[in-house]
C-alpha cells in the first residue's frame, strides 16, 4: 500500500522565487461571440492535442442561476479559447462534438461541470488539479498556491467573486479569465506527477471518475430554515413568517435570475418575522423594507407576513427541524451512549488514516458517511461478533453510500475494528507494519 513519506513531492518554490505572470504568454484572445467564430474554434481545438485546459466563471452572489458567462478552453497547439455562452448556447454543437471526446483538466470541477453540462458540454474523462493537489497532500490547494508551489509562477488573482454577467466583460477580468487556463496543462503534469510518485494515481482516477459521473444533488428540503439569524426566533409562527417571505423572495429572485440576498437580505426577513408588521407602513418602517428598491414590492412582503399571521396552527413549521439522517452530533451522548462512542472511535480511526496517508480525513470518507454508520448502519448486526462479519457489513454499508473502492480498502479494517466495544477494537485492530516485520 502507497504510504505518503513525502506528501508535498514536487517541485517546491518559495515566496520570493516566484516569477509574476501578468499576461498570458499570447496575449487576451478576442471573445467569441458568434456561432461561426466558435465552430472555428472547435476546429483549431481538433487540431490541437493532449487534454483541455477547462475553466468557466459564474455570478455567483449576483445572480440566481449557477449558468457560465464565460468559458475559457485551452490545449496544446491550438492556444487559449474565450467564449461567452450567452449569445451562442445554442450554437455549442460543433465545439461539443469536439471536446466531449477530450480529458479535461480543471480546478474544482464540482462548481464548473454543471453549468457547462447545461450547455451539452460533458468531458469523456477528469482530471481535478485541486482534487489531486489534497490526494497528493498539499496543505494549500487553491490554484495560485499550486502554480507558486509547483511551476514557479505567481498568479495574479483578484476577479473571481466578480459579476461575470457584466457586458461588456473588463478587460483586466479578461485577462484573469486567461490566465486561470494559461498553466493548467503543466498543472496537471507536476500533480500527477506527485501522485504517481506516491502511489495513489488510481485512487485519484478513480475520484476524478466519480466526479464525472455525479449529477447535482437535489435541493435539501426546507432550504428556508438555514436562513441567518432564524436561531433567534422562538415561536412556530415567526418560523411561518420566515419561510413565507423566504418562499416569496426565492420565487422572485428565480424568475428575475438574480440572487436571492440582493433582493431582499436574510436580516430583514428575520427583522419581519420578529416585528410581525400588520400595515404597509410599519413594514417600512423595519430596516431595509423602507429603502427605494424595496417599496414596489412592499405588498408582496406584506402578503406573505399575512399568510403567516392566517395561517393554521396545524400548518405551523416544527420548532425543531427535521433531518434527513442522524441527528446533531451534540445530542448522541444523551440520545445513544453508544453511538456517541462509536462516533468517537471511528473519528479517531479514520484521523490517523488521514496522518498515515496525508490525505484529509474528509477525502478519505465522507463524514457524513461515517456519521450514519455508527448512528444506525449497525442496527442489524451484533456488534460483539467476529470482526470478519462486521468489515463485510461495514463494506455494503459504505458501498451502498458511493464510498469509491479505495475509500473503502483503507477504510472497512480500521472501521470495523472501531466499531465493536474497545476492548474487542484493541484485539482486532490490523497488525502494523512493524508488528507483521516482528
Amino acid at each position: 500500500m502507497p504510504v505518503a513519506d513525502q506528501p508535498d513531492s514536487g517541485h517546491i518554490v518559495g515566496d520570493s522565487t516566484a516569477e509574476p505572470l501578468l499576461a498570458p504568454v499570447d496575449g487576451v484572445p478576442p471573445v467569441l461571440l458568434t456561432p461561426a467564430e466558435v465552430a472555428d474554434a472547435a476546429a483549431r481545438i481538433a487540431a490541437g492535442s493532449g487534454p483541455l485546459a477547462v475553466d468557466a466563471e459564474r455570478a455567483s452572489g449576483f445572480r440566481y442561476s449557477a449558468r457560465a458567462y464565460l468559458i475559457q478552453l485551452r490545449r496544446a497547439g491550438a492556444g487559449t479559447f474565450l467564449i461567452d455562452p450567452i449569445p451562442v448556447a445554442a450554437a455549442l454543437h460543433p465545439l461539443a462534438a469536439v471536446i466531449n471526446d477530450l480529458e479535461w483538466v480543471l480546478h474544482s470541477a464540482d462548481q464548473d461541470l454543471p453549468g457547462l453540462a447545461e450547455l451539452g458540454l460533458r468531458p469523456a474523462r477528469l482530471f481535478d488539479t485541486e482534487l489531486g493537489g489534497r490526494l497528493a497532500g498539499f496543505e494549500r490547494v487553491g490554484l495560485a498556491a499550486m502554480v507558486e508551489r509547483l511551476l514557479g509562477r505567481a498568479l495574479r488573482k483578484g476577479h473571481g467573486a466578480a459579476d461575470w454577467s457584466t457586458r461588456p466583460l473588463p478587460d483586466e477580468w479578461l485577462n484573469y479569465a486567461a490566465l486561470d487556463v494559461e498553466l493548467l496543462l503543466e498543472l496537471r503534469d507536476e500533480v500527477a506527477d506527485a501522485l504517481d510518485k506516491q502511489g495513489k494515481s488510481e485512487w485519484a482516477a478513480e475520484e476524478f471518475e466519480h466526479i464525472r459521473r455525479t449529477e447535482p444533488p437535489a435541493p435539501k428540503a426546507e432550504r428556508w430554515r438555514r436562513t441567518s439569524g432564524i436561531h433567534a426566533l422562538r415561536r412556530a409562527r415567526q418560523l411561518a413568517v420566515v419561510r413565507e417571505l423566504w418562499t416569496a423572495r426565492d420565487t422572485l429572485a428565480r424568475a428575475r435570475d438574480v440572487a436571492p440576498a440582493r433582493i431582499l437580505p436574510d436580516s430583514a426577513i428575520v427583522a419581519a418575522a420578529t416585528a410581525d408588521p400588520r400595515t404597509i407602513a410599519q413594514l417600512r418602517a423595519l430596516p431595509v423594507f423602507g429603502g427605494p428598491r424595496q417599496r414596489r414590492y412592499s405588498r408582496d412582503w406584506l402578503a406573505a407576513v399575512d399568510r403567516a399571521r392566517l395561517m393554521p396552527d396545524s400548518a405551523l413549521p416544527s420548532l425543531t427541524q427535521p433531518f434527513d439522517g442522524p441527528p446533531p452530533v451534540n445530542r448522541w451522548e444523551r440520545r445513544d451512549p453508544a453511538a456517541a462512542a462509536r462516533l468517537t472511535r471511528a473519528r479517531a480511526a479514520m484521523g490517523a488514516l488521514s496522518t498515515e496517508y496525508a490525505i484529509p480525513v474528509e477525502n478519505l470518507l465522507s463524514p457524513d458517511l461515517v456519521r450514519r454508520l455508527c448512528w444506525d448502519g449497525l442496527a442489524d448486526y451484533d456488534v460483539d461478533g467476529a470482526v470478519e462479519g462486521l468489515a463485510a457489513d461495514v463494506d455494503r454499508y459504505l458501498t451502498a453510500g458511493a464510498a469509491r473502492p479505495w475509500q473503502r480498502e483503507l477504510a472497512v479494517p480500521v472501521l470495523a475494528a472501531a466499531l465493536r466495544t474497545p476492548e474487542e477494537s484493541a484485539s482486532a485492530l490490523p497488525a502494523t507494519e512493524e508488528s507483521q516485520a516482528d
